[in-house]
């Protein structure tokens, strides 16, 4: 190609870089007879299955964010959560407005003693219990299929 074609030719559309933000998460468990079982539930958008998740809450902890995420998406009255994140994942969430956000995701282990019935988003989601390769086999991205398989 000579240079005044290259010229000639309309320079395409530059898409400014995805800004930084960061969710929390909760791997939710409970000990079965025959082993580790994983509770997923779906997204509301795409019904695609997810860990429980969401923005961290003012004036609560990471992983109390985390377990507040798993009771209004999963209904998980009671768990112990621990403290360190187990790892992290990561996404592309598309906005209010059209932005394009890079969302680091926090995974926080949730052993989970109990659940709810009804709770907020019952009507919005599905819940579901699986082993753990079966879980890493749902989801979708490759760092959390990775975090699911080492659990």
């Amino acid at each position: 190609m000579l240079i005044t074609e290259f010229l000639q030719k309309k320079r395409p559309e530059l898409t400014p870089p995805p800004f930084q933000q960061r969710q929390v998460a909760a791997l939710c468990y409970r000990n079965t007879d025959t082993g580790k079982r994983i509770l997923l539930v779906t997204s509301r958008g795409s019904g695609r299955w997810i860990l429980p998740k969401g923005w961290p809450i003012d004036g609560l902890e990471d992983p109390d964010a985390a377990l507040q995420e798993a009771w209004e998406e999963a209904g998980v009255r009671t768990a112990y959560v621990r403290s360190t994140p187990v790892g992290h994942y990561d996404t592309y969430k598309k906005l209010a407005g059209g932005k394009v956000a890079s969302i680091k995701t926090q995974v926080y282990i949730a052993q989970i003693e109990s659940l709810a019935d009804a709770y907020p988003e019952d009507h919005q989601r599905k819940r579901r219990w699986f082993s753990r390769d079966e879980a890493a086999q749902q989801v979708r991205e490759p760092a959390l299929k990775a975090i699911l398989q080492a659990f």
